[in-house]
């Protein structure tokens, strides 16, 4: 069955010079440790969270369930009072509830028009951005949003990647984030940028049998300790305790290489949107073969994929 999971590097202390020339130009999730990330770390109970930004309206993933699937949108948004989410949240019974007494909660910052706006928590949380010193292993230009997330405890997001490369703060609480390479695409059973298995500890193999190729990585996020997501690498987070965190991310291609409209970070390249389009457009043009011919065509076409797209250096 199962491998065992491969443990992500922890690394203390790391310099931003030391972060972009031995730790960024790899393309692997580390954990960085030790970082001066300012007075959040021990400021925010959820009392200050509370009487810090007061009563404005929040957008929230209220599941009746832990594991929230994106999919099949297993959850409902409702909106609360800032003070009242992040009260609900910190809770295991409620006694005001939406659906369950157990329910779980989810908050993730968004722009003001969600069409057009980053979520940047300068702008959406100004009070608590003061207590947060982000750090800036990139450059100032490079920066694309800044979201903030609050959990309830046992709540597990869907499996999936985004396309900008990212720094997953952990500023309260515990959670556990399990990884898959980019290479391990063919075996995560994809929608989109999502992944279908939602489940990852116990699969479905029936139905998801290639699963258990995927090389599973795995770390545990205390407090304090930030984890580097790069860009394309799959990522599922279960949050242990309730807890506070950070998403930072930034452009790793030159800017012109996103999609515009893209305010979440998770719309393709636009040149792979190009490439798919065309390829779609490919396949369509195959089915005015006989079954056979299009079978060898489209293998074909698979051959010369793998040829002059994919690297070599499998490691």
């Amino acid at each position: 069955r199962e491998r065992a999971a491969a443990a992500v590097e922890r690394l203390h202390g790391v310099t931003r010079e030391r972060f972009l020339r031995d730790i960024y130009p790899r393309r692997k999730p580390v954990v960085l440790t030790g970082l001066e990330l300012g007075t959040c770390t021990t400021k925010w109970t959820t009392e200050y969270l509370s009487q810090a930004e007061g009563s404005k309206e929040v957008k929230i993933h209220v599941s009746a369930v832990p594991q929230m699937d994106f999919l099949s949108k297993n959850f409902v948004y409702r909106t609360l009072p800032f003070d009242v989410f992040v009260r609900r949240a910190a809770e295991v019974k409620h006694k005001e509830y939406f659906l369950t007494e157990d329910e779980k909660y989810y908050l993730r910052s968004v722009g003001e028009d969600v069409r057009k706006d980053i979520a940047d928590i300068r702008k959406q949380f100004p009070i608590l951005a003061e207590d947060v010193h982000i750090p800036e292993y990139f450059e100032k230009e490079q920066f694309f949003s800044s979201v903030f997330r609050i959990s309830s405890a046992g709540l597990q997001l869907w499996t999936h990647y985004d396309v900008m490369d990212n720094f997953l703060i952990q500023v309260t609480g515990k959670k556990r984030v399990v990884l898959y390479s980019p290479r391990d695409a063919p075996y995560l059973y994809l929608s989109g940028t999502k992944s279908e298995v939602l489940d990852v500890d116990n699969p479905d193999l029936e139905k998801y049998p290639l699963f258990v190729k995927a090389k599973r990585y795995q770390c545990v996020l205390e407090a304090g300790d930030v984890l580097f997501i790069p860009a394309l690498w799959f990522h599922n987070v279960l949050s242990e305790e309730f807890g506070v965190a950070l998403n930072v991310f930034w452009k790793h291609l030159p800017a012109e290489s996103y999609d515009k409209t893209d305010t979440y970070g998770n719309k393709d390249p636009m040149a792979a949107s190009r490439a798919i389009q065309i390829l779609d457009r490919a396949l369509k043009t195959l089915e005015e073969l006989p079954e056979e011919y299009r079978d060898f065509y489209a293998r074909r076409m698979v051959l010369r994929i793998q040829e002059k797209a994919y690297r070599n250096d499998y490691g």
